[in-house]
């Protein structure tokens, strides 16, 4: 039987409540609802472990994780009443640069470094990816601050054989997802794209820290429809959301002999959901790719990321 991945996560927001649930969840039940992929590499849904978490709000740091996930300002619901303590305690998160050396001794045991933490802080995030290498764990960065991007980090994580992957998920059924499958629809079908929009509206601390720090994010949402002619209205905070997502888009465009073409969707997701259903493969692949001495970015993770190396910053 192959040994489960071990992972440390970095921020205990909702993405890491719905991932940490949702384990506990599918390996009691067996359940494979919305599961893309039962097995990846040897490795089934259940078979990860959470082995360290870092956080920097006062209120999670010293609790159990599975307390820690439920704190406000967390909102993403329960999906088992009985979930026991994991006996993982909740870290004091890097406050800056000085600490690479104490996190990544914290990091014995892992395989993979999860950062799951607030877009916008890209000197954190480079940080942390910095520990990684000195912990000698494979990097997943789940935000859109640029790490896989940066040529020279890229290097280095391949010459230890290490592997990196990022920048910036592409939820399971997202905004993007969705967008840029309708626009490539269009393009198969022999469609003109005259212009197009998407509008998100959310109810997560991610939501609210990204209307105040918007900048990668929007490049990241660029970079994962693929097209110069989409605009992206700001994102919208809406405490009464909640964990839901509600994103709106638009597609307008000329079929033949330039006649109109004019669609809308409206899409309500609960977004940590989204978040987890692609962390959970990009978790297991990392995994796979380190016990491989495979180091670097995995091409095999490209359909799951918005801005995977190569593209725009």
């Amino acid at each position: 039987m192959i040994e489960s991945a071990k992972v440390a996560v970095v921020g205990v927001g909702n993405n890491t409540s719905a991932l940490v649930q949702g384990i506990n969840f599918y390996r009691h039940t067996g359940s494979l609802v919305g599961i893309h992929r039962s097995e990846l590499a040897g490795l089934g849904v259940g078979d990860i472990d959470v082995v360290a978490a870092f956080a920097i709000s006062e209120a999670k740091v010293g609790r159990d994780l599975h307390e820690a996930i439920f704190l406000p300002p967390n909102n993403f619901p329960r999906l088992d009443a009985d979930l026991l303590p994991s006996g993982v305690t909740v870290q004091r998160g890097l406050v800056d640069a000085t600490e690479i050396e104490r996190v990544a001794h914290a990091l014995k045991g892992a395989e993979v470094l999860l950062y799951s933490a607030p877009s916008g802080r890209p000197e954190t995030a480079r940080a942390y990816a910095e520990a990684a290498l000195l912990a000698g764990v494979a990097f997943v960065n789940t935000t859109s601050d640029a790490v896989a991007r940066e040529a020279s980090l890229l290097e280095r994580f391949e010459a230890a054989g290490l592997p990196l992957l990022g920048d910036d998920l592409a939820s399971q059924f997202g905004t993007s997802v969705v967008h840029h499958a309708l626009l490539r629809l269009l393009e198969e079908r022999g469609l003109t794209l005259v212009s197009s929009y998407q509008v998100n509206l959310g109810g997560t601390e991610d939501f609210r820290n990204l209307v105040e720090n918007p900048n990668t994010k929007k490049q990241s949402k660029l970079n994962a429809v693929g097209s110069d002619k989409v605009q992206m209205a700001p994102l919208g905070y809406l405490p009464h959301l909640g964990s839901q997502k509600i994103a709106h888009l638009n597609v307008e465009a000329q079929g033949w002999g330039g006649t109109a073409v004019s669609l809308d969707v409206r899409l309500r997701v609960h977004d940590p959901s989204g978040a987890a259903g692609v962390n959970i493969d990009l978790i297991r692949m990392a995994a796979a790719a380190l016990r491989a001495g495979r180091g670097g970015y995995l091409s095999e993770a490209a359909a799951l990321l918005k801005s995977p190396p190569g593209t725009a910053i």
